[in-house]
């Protein structure tokens, strides 16, 4: 798969998100990366300031990110691209339930692990 494929899958994703939910996303940009150089098996990763601990000295920060590794996917699930789509997706799910705050331990609770 290449790379404006896997962006496509991505924006796919993000539009799949409920609109409530796309509208109360703050300061955020999402990314698509090759991988992650200290972590390079990670699908994806959340770098920010949750909106839960966000409090009235919140102002001029850079935003937050959200990146989404192409190559750990591609490698682990481009062989079924029904199934590569289908973690994509899980994948932006986990991180952007991230930028909402809420925890590993929850998202494996609501089998968003």
């Amino acid at each position: 798969m290449n790379a404006a494929e896997f962006d496509e899958h991505v924006v796919r994703a993000l539009d799949g998100l409920p609109p409530d939910l796309r509208k109360a996303m703050s300061n955020v940009d999402i990314v698509v990366e090759e991988a992650n150089d200290e972590e390079p098996d990670l699908y994806g990763l959340y770098y920010g300031i949750a909106l839960t601990e966000r409090d009235s000295g919140y102002a001029g920060v850079l935003p937050d990110k959200i990146s989404i590794y192409r190559r750990p996917l591609v490698e682990d699930f481009g062989h079924d691209p029904e199934l590569l789509e289908e973690e994509i997706q899980v994948t932006v799910v986990h991180e952007v339930a991230h930028h909402f705050g809420i925890s590993d331990e929850r998202l494996d609770e609501l089998g968003w692990a």
